[in-house]
């Protein structure tokens, strides 16, 4: 993203001086690339933690950056390739695009039609790089300093992940289909004259989990259609119709919409609908910031990949100029799934504060550390603007 704090990952020497101030069984969450994530993981390992798990989350809205290596094998031999159609975009010559972004401008964007080539060289249709479709998560904990879990928790409030208040939420009409099943199972128990060992392990299991929801799992995505219609149709996780609905779970705020949960019927559905965050929107990522210069944004939200511009998102200026804002509500759920009650979360990479405003919503103390004078100033300013 053309700044050097994104070179390369952060030292083993620092990861040191975050095992120093954490207790014993604290944990680490730390976002990673997909082609440095290794050398994070390692860094983090080599100052004495311990790689617990990786959590993926998963979007639909990266941008490929690869070459089209047919095309350029063309122009160093001098190929001529023929045109088999055309497309529209927005032109991004001079300084068209900056005019139409800048609101004082007041300019429309203009669209041009661009010619789609075909060459015939043995390279025609190969690139160089993937789609970006996914960020990945480090999950490390600092070694006990007692023999067990337990004593570890009772002597330093440390070990354990927060699982009960990172569960997914589930549906009346889902709730009232696992009661159905645990009845139905007991039936079945009855009439055998005893639970048999599967059928019971089945029953327990769909009872535990009617209640508190589903178990968190390692897996988050932004629940884009994208990323939801790669999900198998399962009927076994029941039944449900591919109908508009707003989000579900703690940590989807009730605010992303996508083709998901709806009505129970006899149709198919996305396992998918069980945890999801969207990405930052706009407005989340710019609150608090009034007065602040609007700068231009590479990434369009996205984290990481920028993505082209479109008429329903017309401007990539934004008081928040940081590159990989990431969304509160995801933050609020990493924050509560590794901090005990009454915690204090460290961020030693803070960026835009969009951490800081998740402890402050949750109830945690947080410290914040962050390089850049204009980020620190950013971060400051979105924090102060959110109440606990």
């Amino acid at each position: 993203m053309g700044k050097k704090w994104d070179y390369d990952v952060p030292s083993k020497e620092l990861w040191l001086e975050v095992f120093r101030v954490l207790k014993p069984g604290g944990h680490l969450l730390s976002f990673g690339g997909s082609r440095t994530y290794h050398r994070l993981a390692v860094g983090i390992e080599d100052a004495g933690f311990e790689i617990r798990d990786q959590i993926m989350w998963v979007y639909g809205s990266g941008f490929p950056k690869s070459l089209n290596i047919g095309k350029a094998v063309d122009k160093l031999q001098g190929n001529e390739r023929v045109v088999v159609g055309n497309r529209k975009a927005h032109d991004i010559r001079g300084n068209a695009l900056m005019e139409a972004t800048v609101p004082e401008y007041k300019k429309e964007i203009s669209q041009i039609e661009i010619n789609i080539t075909k060459g015939n060289s043995p390279y025609e249709g190969w690139g160089t790089a993937l789609k970006p479709a996914h960020e990945p998560i480090v999950l490390a904990r600092k070694p006990l300093a007692e023999k067990t879990i337990a004593s570890n928790v009772l002597k330093w409030s440390t070990g354990g992940i927060n699982i009960d208040e990172c569960r997914v939420e589930v549906s009346d009409t889902e709730k009232e289909h696992f009661e159905k099943e645990w009845d139905r199972e007991q039936s079945v128990s009855a009439e055998l004259g005893g639970v048999a060992m599967n059928s019971g392990l089945k029953a327990i299991s769909l009872r535990d989990r009617v209640p508190t929801g589903r178990f968190p799992a390692n897996f988050i995505h932004d629940g884009s259609d994208e990323v939801v219609s790669m999900f198998p149709q399962t009927k076994s996780q029941g039944h449900w119709s591919k109908t508009k609905t707003t989000g579900f779970g703690k940590f989807g705020n009730g605010k992303s919409e996508y083709q998901g949960v709806g009505k129970k019927d006899k149709g198919q559905g996305s396992a998918s609908r069980f945890f999801y965050c969207a990405k930052a929107s706009k407005s989340e990522r710019n609150a608090g910031l009034d007065g602040f210069e609007k700068r231009f944004t590479k990434t369009m939200n996205d984290g990481i990949g920028g993505r082209e511009h479109n008429e329903k998102q017309p401007t990539a200026y934004n008081s928040n100029h940081h590159p990989t804002v990431k969304p509160i509500a995801l933050m609020k759920y990493l924050c509560r799934l590794i901090t005990p009650k009454n915690g204090v979360v460290l961020d030693p990479f803070m960026g835009s504060g969009t951490t800081g405003i998740a402890c402050k919503l949750e109830g945690f103390e947080f410290v914040g550390i962050e390089i850049d004078k204009e980020y620190f100033k950013i971060a400051e300013a979105r924090i102060e603007n959110y109440k606990e």
